[in-house]
């Protein structure tokens, strides 16, 4: 039995080793790579499912078992837990029945499917389980709570929480929101993120600018 186990333990070690392949990490398996295109430095764990037309920035790192179904564009920076699912499609509902499936029709009703696009910024913060349902705009430096669902626009630099999800509060001042909307610190080349790394260790909370 233990000899069993063993032989288990490394088998899960090889099949999720991690691999470098065009800068995105790859581990464990995951489907419809194909549909995605990626920016570079990315992270990709194990069980994580695309279709439809992705793309995803640079530095962006996604979690365990993430989902993505349809018309999806993710900007630079951002980070997913695990459990998240962004639906950008959605079945008919206007229609006499919602099944889709090749049983009925030969999947002929797949043809009638809601297809809505879903836009994520930069700099975003995505907690376990979130839910996004398009057509949904995510402003940059956004934080969605875990278990969220997201069903409307986000503004940049809020935190959203519940279902549905609702801002909770605004995590910087508009004045500072501005100010970082301006610098678009993620456009920066490496060069310039090391420049300017003293503004990232700066506590922003309750100062009137970046610059101070």
């Amino acid at each position: 039995m233990k000899l069993i186990l063993f032989f288990k333990k490394v088998i899960y070690h090889i099949l999720n080793k991690s691999e470098i392949k065009q800068n995105v990490k790859l581990s464990g398996f995951s489907r419809g790579l194909q549909n995605v295109t990626f920016k570079g430095k990315n992270a990709v764990p194990d069980r994580c499912n695309f279709s439809g037309k992705i793309t995803i920035g640079h530095a962006t790192t996604l979690g365990y078992n993430n989902l993505f179904n349809g018309q999806i564009k993710i900007g630079k920076y951002c980070q997913f837990g695990s459990d998240v699912a962004l639906h950008a499609s959605n079945h008919p509902i206007n229609y006499l029945s919602t099944y889709i499936n090749k049983n009925l029709f030969n999947g002929e009703l797949k043809t009638l499917k809601e297809e809505k696009k879903i836009e994520i910024g930069n700099d975003v913060w995505i907690g376990h389980g979130v839910i996004i349902v398009g057509n949904v705009k995510i402003g940059n430096g956004a934080i969605l709570a875990a278990g969220s669902v997201i069903t409307k626009d986000v503004a940049p630099y809020s935190i959203i929480a519940g279902v549905p999800g609702k801002m909770i509060k605004k995590r910087f001042s508009d004045n500072i929101i501005k100010e970082v909307e301006e610098l678009k610190w993620w456009d920066f080349s490496e060069k310039e993120l090391v420049e300017n790394k003293e503004l990232f260790f700066k506590n922003l909370k309750d100062v009137k600018t970046i610059y101070s």
